[in-house]
């Protein structure tokens, strides 16, 4: 009998499932070029490190902490906006910025306006500039390692270095909002001036309509470069900024539309239907960073997941070769005082998925092998270098392996311990026996024949 040809919808479904594999898995074997390749991967890679890096808890915990922190970070620009003298100007700008939470901003400067009173007077003045200082510090932190957790960055910058770079960051806040403010006015007025009367006029006014994106495009951008305490490329912030601000605008249009919903929540939370607004906005607005961050780092990173799959199975027996032959250039490199080994080294010459590379030289550090030092002042993963952690010429294969076998919490279940010991005892010997047998030999020896492998 002849075998009947496959529906059209049967032979669709099999396209469909075929083209579902390739993008779950099949891209990233996968290595040519195209801008559609990488696209899928880019988008790959972002869901995944969505998913596995648990952003949803991270933007909960990020809006508890603006919650907390927004009456000491209101209180600081309208302290500085008096300073200046534009106060009302820069209530102005909040209320242009936010709109959907105008009933909120209202009931926070009612309380900025009592914090800064009782702040001003007798001996509340020292305790309550601490714990203001505290609290922007704590939110810029949390928001900071948040990101470092995205970029899986493990260095943090020193707690000195936060201080000034958040408190200057708040005093520069309102001057850039009053600039911004004061630089949309004036284009507006020269173009009235120079288009009034002229059909290009509602053209132009369109055009400036769009300046509050321009500026949610930067400011996205600017923290998509420079938050995370590492290396980011500007081409990659600049993309997950424009695609990240327009979003946040669209929610907040969201959000000011549905204001008019507001009167069916009077019913239950009375004077307080504006938080429940509030902290869904909230938790939106930080969701959309988060996920910017994790496009950005996407963006970066995408190529070096080539074999994203078999890193997650990777053997033991692979990954301590591997680890011996980083630790053999590391320390040739040391010896003959060449420039250390640094982790973009290894994934730009030798080609290891950064997440290996990641896994392998923490793991490095863990076990006494290696040691990371920064190379100058600058607090960035990129820029550690890595130096054997004790005498060259004493360091050697069986060493590395024994070190990154015995790594972690050893013989702590008391019943088993005391049940195996005879086999422990048989398993130890049986792998010294075979150290013996094929000899030890150090890492400057060794590091010869991993040259010869790189040409």
């Amino acid at each position: 009998m002849k075998e009947q040809a496959p529906t059209p919808s049967a032979s669709l479904w099999q396209r469909i499932k075929m083209n579902l594999h390739y993008c779950i898995s099949g891209v990233w074997n996968d290595a040519s070029n195209r801008r559609r390749v990488q696209a899928v991967k880019v988008a790959n890679l972002s869901i995944r490190s969505f998913l596995d890096r648990d952003l949803q808890t991270q933007a909960c915990a990020l809006t508890y902490r603006t919650v907390l922190a927004i009456v000491p970070a209101l209180a600081m620009l309208f302290a500085i906006a008096r300073g200046f003298g534009f106060q009302n100007l820069l209530q102005s700008e909040l209320f242009r910025y936010f709109p959907a939470q105008r009933q909120a901003l209202k009931t926070a400067l009612e309380y900025v306006e009592n914090y800064l009173a009782q702040a001003s007077q007798g001996v509340f003045i020292g305790i309550g500039l601490v714990f203001l200082l505290w609290t922007l510090v704590s939110l810029m932190s949390s928001v900071e390692d948040s990101f470092n957790h995205v970029w899986r960055v493990t260095t943090k910058r020193s707690l000195q270095r936060k201080i000034t770079d958040y408190s200057a960051l708040f005093m520069l806040l309102p001057v850039l909002m009053v600039c911004s403010a004061g630089i949309s006015i004036f284009m507006s007025d020269a173009v009235q001036r120079v288009f009034e009367g002229n059909a290009l006029s509602p053209v132009m006014q369109r055009l400036l309509s769009f300046m509050p994106i321009v500026i949610s495009w930067l400011i996205f951008t600017a923290a998509y470069y420079l938050v995370p305490n590492t290396h980011v490329k500007l081409s990659g912030a600049f993309f997950a900024g424009i695609l990240c601000g327009t979003l946040f605008h669209v929610v907040q249009w969201l959000f000011v539309s549905g204001q008019v919903y507001v009167s069916k929540y009077n019913a239950i939370y009375g004077s307080f239907a504006f938080l429940p607004l509030l902290l869904v906005w909230l938790q939106l607005s930080w969701l959309i960073a988060l996920s910017g961050v994790v496009l950005t780092y996407s963006w970066q990173n995408f190529g070096s997941y080539a074999h994203r799959d078999k890193v997650d199975s990777i053997s033991q027996t692979y990954a301590v070769q591997l680890s011996v032959a980083i630790a053999a250039l590391a320390t040739r490199r040391f010896k003959l005082c060449e420039p250390a080994l640094t982790r973009s080294e290894l994934i730009c010459e030798y080609d290891i998925p950064a997440m290996l590379a990641d896994k392998l030289l923490e793991q490095l550090q863990q076990s006494g092998v290696l040691v990371g030092v920064k190379q100058d002042d600058k607090e960035d993963s990129d820029n550690i270098a890595f130096h054997p952690a004790r005498d060259p010429d004493d360091i050697t294969v069986n060493m590395v392996t024994n070190a990154m076998n015995d790594m972690g919490e050893n013989h702590f279940i008391a019943k088993a311990d005391s049940c195996f010991v005879k086999l422990f005892e048989h398993v130890d010997q049986q792998r010294l026996m075979q150290q013996q047998a094929t000899g030890d030999i150090t890492l400057l020896d060794l590091v010869k024949d991993v040259a010869d492998e790189k040409k």
